[in-house]
C-alpha cells in the first residue's frame, strides 16, 4: 500500500493544530486516529512529514516481468499463465507465481484470454459448436 501523500498529511495537521477533534479529522480526511498519532509523532521527531521509505529491497522480479511480459504475450497469446510462468523462468532464470503473473498481466493491461475457435467435443450431443440437433 502506497503511502498518503505529504499534502494530505500537512493538511491532517493543519486541521489538528487548529483544534479540530482528531475524531472529525479522522472522518474528514479519511484517515485512522492511529495515523493522525503517527503524523504527529514523525513532524516532533524529524520537523518533516515525508513519507519514510518502503522497508525491504526494491522488487526485481516485477520491474523484469513488465519489460518482458507484453513481448511474450504478443508472440504467445494462448498460453496459460501456469505456461506464461514456465516460459519466463526458462527466458529469464526468475521463477514466478501464478498470482505474480497475474498481477502484472492486469497492471499491464494485456489479456490473458484464449482464442474462441476451439475444435467440437466428440462426446458431446451437438455435432459443432453452437450447432443444434436436428430431431429424427
Amino acid at each position: 500500500m502506497k503511502p498518503y501523500s505529504k499534502d494530505l498529511r500537512v493538511k491532517v495537521l493543519a486541521a489538528v493544530d487548529r483544534g479540530m477533534p482528531r475524531k472529525d479529522v479522522a472522518r474528514i480526511f479519511g484517515v485512522s486516529e492511529p495515523t493522525i498519532r503517527r503524523y504527529l509523532k514523525l513532524r516532533r521527531e524529524t520537523g518533516d512529514l515525508e513519507p519514510r521509505p518502503v522497508p525491504g529491497p526494491p522488487a526485481r522480479k516485477r520491474e523484469a516481468l513488465e519489460g518482458h511480459l507484453p513481448a511474450q504475450v504478443h508472440l504467445n497469446p494462448d498460453l496459460t499463465l501456469s505456461e506464461h510462468c514456465e516460459l519466463f523462468a526458462e527466458e529469464s532464470g526468475m521463477e514466478v507465481s501464478t498470482a505474480t503473473m497475474s498481477r502484472c498481466l492486469k497492471k499491464l493491461g494485456l489479456p490473458l484470454k484464449k482464442s474462441p475457435t476451439r475444435l467440437p467435443n466428440a462426446t458431446s450431443k451437438r455435432g459443432l459448436a453452437g450447432e443444434k440437433r436436428r430431431a429424427r
